[in-house]
């Protein structure tokens, strides 16, 4: 009686094993499309992702640079300070989007443009995105409080 317990209780720990391993594989297959990483234009231009690659990009709307063309289509460039990224975004810019402002977009680095799926914008005056903070002191030029 006493080994059908223990055989039992081996095949329970055994199909536990198996579901949570199981399960960490379709989360993490879930999950593969839902991670982006955040590169600061110097990093883009040094080393330039696959155009198949997504990931966030970020710094300040460079001055001079903001084209709206027809329709929808708006290019600008975001410099880090150290480098400047050419971006092409099709659609509607935050209320909050402008010149020597900060953003982060979203999107693929295709033939040295990136082709942003999606823009974000300041939410208020004072705010700019952790990431963008961190590239833009790592260049020197962040000129905001230390936080």
């Amino acid at each position: 009686m006493k080994g059908l317990k223990k055989q039992r209780r081996i095949q329970i720990i055994i199909a536990a094993m198996v579901a949570l391993v199981v399960s960490t594989g379709l989360i993490g297959y879930a999950m593969r499309d839902g991670i982006n990483f955040f590169r600061s234009p110097s990093q883009v231009v040094e080393e330039p992702p696959a155009p198949n690659e997504v990931f966030r990009i970020g710094g300040l709307v460079e001055e001079g640079t903001l084209v709206r063309g027809q329709g929808d289509t708006v290019t600008f460039s975001v410099t880090d300070g150290g480098a400047s990224v050419p971006v092409s975004f099709v659609g509607v810019l935050p209320d909050l989007f402008a010149e020597n402002q900060g953003m982060v977009g979203q999107g693929r680095y295709i033939d040295g443009v990136f082709q942003a799926s999606e823009i974000l914008a300041k939410h208020d005056e004072t705010y700019m995105p952790k990431e963008v903070v961190d590239a833009l002191k790592e260049q020197g030029v962040y000129k905001g409080e230390d936080s």
